[in-house]
């Protein structure tokens, strides 16, 4: 399945946005990971890149320019890498056992009493839902309830 880069860029934005960032979920899942550190490069690489460029012009000149050129696309490149991960990964299919969890969870999810979005049994379940799913059990469930699973 290939994708566009904007495509990818946009669903990894949705997948950031939907992906709950639950203590649970750190040690089962990357996405918390990447998504925090995401975040953190979003803040700090803009500036560092500046501030890396000013010092390299300063010490160096307009000799620098290629370098000053190569060390800001370096610096905010990273933010996108961690964007285009995530695209990727909320368009990756679930594995075998993870769909097999995630049915569980719905399942006891409506026999609470929540409305789930998806249903049925569709061999082609991706991150992405597994996400709005676990967004859905951390905001509407009570802690007891989610700690079964987590």
């Amino acid at each position: 399945m290939s994708m566009s880069v904007t495509t990818l860029l946009k669903s990894g934005q949705q997948y950031m946005r939907t992906w709950p960032m639950q203590k649970e979920l750190y040690s089962l899942f990357p996405e918390c990971k990447v998504i925090k550190a995401t975040r953190f490069a979003n803040m700090v690489m803009p500036p560092a890149a500046v501030v890396c460029s000013m010092l390299l012009y300063q010490a160096n000149g307009a000799d620098a320019i290629p370098q000053i050129l190569t060390v800001m696309a370096v610096f905010l490149s990273i933010p996108l890498q961690g964007v285009l991960w995530l695209g990727h990964r909320a368009n990756q299919a679930l594995p075998p056992s993870m769909r097999r969890w995630y049915f569980e969870v719905q399942q006891k999810m409506r026999s609470e009493g929540c409305f789930v979005g998806h249903s049925g049994s569709d061999s082609k379940l991706r991150y992405m839902e597994l996400a709005r799913l676990l967004k859905t059990a951390f905001d509407e469930l009570d802690r007891v309830f989610t700690r079964q699973w987590f």
